[in-house]
């Protein structure tokens, strides 16, 4: 049987991915020290490695496929093919930052500033290109954790990863500066994209997850309704799409069905009600594919 060798991240988006992977119809098992997880796709060798290191043994054949940050591709320099844009990260659906900060009390007031200071980061290599673009010449040492609370005593500034920057502020730092916005992407390794078979798995994969992160937030809702009723009750679906309509066996009748966001549906369930839609029914999706 073909397999392809899939790498997945360890940390912290490993629930994440997990969980997008069983929107897109594959079951992830897996037990807390396993670095081996089995799952009901047999087409697929499941192994999980840190994101920042996920682009190299991808370049090196080591996995035909894996997903990882595009900011950690940017700091590996790897050479690897990026198949697609996954739009998800630990604790929500949209981009993470790496921000230049420094502590709240901190002379340093913008970027210029930091010329013969140090400054402390996980993203060495970006970083150094970063300051190189600007022409800023200082000192950039690799953190191992901890970041934030090495300023002041051990750094003047560092440049770290943000979601909702409120690390950054339970630790007295202020941004100054954004150095990258990044993105999770799914990567394939360049020989393996020639392999038809492994390059057409890829690219399934590729559209079953992208599908499941569209279905996030998203509900399908069918309701029955006059047909004299139909422009009224459109006039309250902020449809992704126009509806689907059919006529039903009962004359004058229609059937109706939009996908639209879960967050809008309390306002409007009870206001198609009142417009005369009848057998309401609000279902969950799991992909929805363009």
């Amino acid at each position: 049987m073909n397999k392809l060798k899939l790498g997945l991240p360890k940390g912290s988006l490993q629930e994440t991915t997990f969980e997008l992977f069983k929107k897109a119809g594959i079951k992830i098992f897996s037990s807390a020290r396993s670095y081996f997880p089995s799952c009901d796709d047999e087409e697929l060798e499941i192994m999980l490695v840190r994101s920042q290191e996920m682009a190299k043994y991808v370049e090196d054949g080591v996995f035909d496929a894996g997903i990882t940050g595009c900011d950690w591709i940017c700091e590996s320099g790897a050479d690897v093919k990026e198949v697609c844009e996954l739009l998800y990260a630990k604790s929500g659906f949209r981009p993470v930052r790496w921000v230049l900060a420094v502590p709240n009390n901190s002379k340093i007031k913008k970027l210029k500033d930091l010329k013969g200071k140090r400054i402390a980061t996980e993203l060495v290599n970006v970083v150094k290109k970063y300051l190189a673009k600007n022409k800023v010449k200082a000192d950039v040492e690799f953190s191992w954790g901890a970041t934030e609370a090495k300023t002041p005593a051990l750094v003047d500034a560092i440049v770290e990863l943000t979601e909702t920057g409120s690390s950054l502020r339970a630790n007295n730092l202020k941004i100054i500066d954004e150095v990258l916005i990044s993105t999770t992407r799914l990567i394939a390794n360049r020989t393996a994209v020639k392999d038809q078979w492994k390059r057409k798995k890829i690219e399934n994969l590729s559209i079953l997850l992208k599908g499941a992160l569209e279905a996030f937030g998203m509900v399908g809702l069918k309701m029955n309704l006059k047909e004299s009723d139909i422009a009224k009750i459109m006039d309250v679906l902020p449809a992704l799409k126009r509806p689907t309509i059919s006529r039903l066996t009962v004359p004058g009748w229609m059937a109706l069905e939009v996908i639209l966001e879960e967050k809008t549906v309390k306002q409007i369930i009870p206001e198609l009600k009142r417009r005369g839609a009848e057998g309401i029914i609000e279902y969950p999706l799991n992909k929805v594919i363009y």
